[in-house]
């Protein structure tokens, strides 16, 4: 259909041209006198280009796109390069270059200067650059609209060039300091849920053998020195298991929600714990208690693409998937809004005596409302850590948690 619109219009506008060139022959024809020729010529030039326009292959073109990267992590500079290479070096007036935005990026003003002109005349290689600051999310470059025509715009031709990419922008992540923190219960401290763990690439001392330590942890030298079998004091190293529940409710501090996680993320792991991710929205998305590059990687990568679309309160979410886990562990809950909901399911989790970190990230300069400050005083009567975190404070957060 498209394709049948753009050649009636081709051909309406050829024919307009040559009706032009008609009447101007046919008023010199008639008039005579050098005016009304002069008037047909200097029409001529133009008339014939335009004819030659329309049955000109627009459509013989190479174009390519090259960008200075293949992953952002949010905020970077997004550089893409577009190379227009023509077949015919047929010359023409202008030409528009205009890249096709995705859905999701055109609410934004990042996007200015996608859209170029140029003047190439017989030029066959042609090259423009645009750059923009890129959110996060996965988005997808498919279309690049390419336009041009005669002077008075008689003619126009426009053509849409498919160049797909696809780009992932990890979110992004301010570098903070973890320390672990310990709730306290009216029963006394919380069961630990620290995990020794033998360094054995550092030898502190020696000692003697005793039954169940490895054949490798004997000192041979030691041993030989003093006629009995000694083995190497390692430093013993905590380590303790986290489960990060982030809220996936529609929130207009989504964004800041997904930068504090990540960056609690990549602190608790650079710290050596192991961390457990869930995040329940149109999806759900369980990762297993791990550690390393690895795990930082496939959390980084949901949050890369997660959006705020949670048909369930973060309450149900967290008292639902808490249940499921066994194991020893801190849960450390990340949400925008404190609700009624939330605060009874954690009395519930105080009750069952479970580790608990909850944080509520807001935008810079938010206040606080008068419900959020008391269930918030609620929760501190339990001795659990809650902590409201504004943008551009991330840094010390652990530093800054108060039991008042």
């Amino acid at each position: 259909m498209n394709i049948l619109k753009e050649y009636v219009q081709t051909t309406r506008k050829l024919f307009v041209v040559l009706l032009l060139l008609a009447l101007t022959f046919v008023y010199a024809m008639f008039q005579g006198g050098f005016v009304s020729w002069f008037l047909f010529y200097s029409f001529l030039p133009f008339g014939l280009y335009s004819i030659l326009l329309s049955i000109y292959p627009f459509t013989m073109v190479n174009v390519i796109r090259k960008t200075n990267q293949k992953e952002y992590t949010a905020g970077e500079k997004f550089i893409a390069t577009l190379e227009i290479q023509r077949k015919i070096p047929f010359p023409l007036f202008y030409m528009i270059i205009e890249e096709v935005i995705p859905q999701q990026l055109r609410t934004t003003t990042l996007t200015k200067g996608t859209k170029v002109i140029l003047f190439p005349g017989f030029k066959r290689n042609l090259t423009c650059q645009y750059s923009f600051q890129i959110p996060r999310g996965e988005h997808l470059f498919s279309t690049i609209r390419l336009k041009t025509g005669d002077m008075f715009g008689l003619v126009e031709k426009e053509i849409q060039v498919d160049v797909e990419d696809r780009f992932l922008v990890y979110p992004s992540y301010i570098n903070m300091v973890y320390r672990q923190i310990e709730s306290k219960f009216e029963q006394g401290t919380a069961a630990s849920n620290l995990n020794m763990q033998r360094d054995t690439t550092i030898a502190v001392g020696v000692r003697e053998y005793k039954p169940g330590d490895r054949f490798s942890w004997i000192d041979w030298k030691s041993s030989a020195r003093k006629n009995s079998i000694m083995t190497k004091e390692f430093e013993q190293q905590q380590s303790h298991d986290v489960v990060i529940v982030m809220d996936r409710l529609k929130s207009r501090f989504f964004e800041q929600t997904i930068t504090f996680t990540a960056s609690l993320v990549r602190a608790v792991l650079r710290k050596g714990a192991q961390v457990g991710f869930i995040s329940v929205g149109s999806e759900r998305t369980v990762l297993p208690v791990k550690s390393g590059e690895m795990q930082q990687h496939q959390i980084f990568y949901h949050l890369a693409k997660v959006q705020d679309d949670s048909p369930f309160s973060f309450a149900h979410v967290v008292e639902t998937e808490s249940k499921k886990i066994y194991q020893n562990v801190t849960f450390m809950l990340v949400t925008s809004e404190l609700t009624e909901e939330t605060v009874k399911v954690i009395e519930k989790m105080f009750l069952r005596q479970i580790e608990l970190l909850l944080f509520i990230v807001k935008g810079k300069d938010t206040q606080l409302s008068q419900d959020e400050l008391r269930l918030i005083d609620e929760i501190r009567k339990r001795n659990y850590f809650v902590k409201v975190v504004y943008e551009g404070g991330y840094s010390d957060v652990f530093f800054e948690v108060s039991r008042s």
